[in-house]
């Protein structure tokens, strides 16, 4: 008996949210607003893209290639060459 009177509260609350769900706008409402979003979201990846590749030029052109590294050798022998042979 219980059982029962549950059941058919239940099937009652769902018709009643089914109804309220298609009174606030339903599937159309749902399916505008997923595509607006998508449009969104490939708008920003667009940004984020571009944003990305001015950062990675700035950080590259800030990128030299490196010099010659000192030599050490060629230090020691130059004090060599002046005289100091110890």
């Amino acid at each position: 008996m219980i059982s029962g009177l549950s059941f058919v509260i239940s099937i009652v609350a769902l018709v009643l949210a089914y109804l309220a769900f298609q009174r606030s706008g339903g599937n159309l409402e749902l399916k505008s607003k997923v595509e607006q979003l998508g449009i969104t979201t490939d708008t920003m990846r667009d940004k984020l893209a571009d944003v990305l590749s001015r950062m990675e030029k700035a950080v590259r052109g800030i990128q030299t290639k490196p010099s010659a590294p000192p030599d050490d050798h060629q230090a020691g022998s130059s004090s060599q060459k002046d005289g100091d042979n110890r």
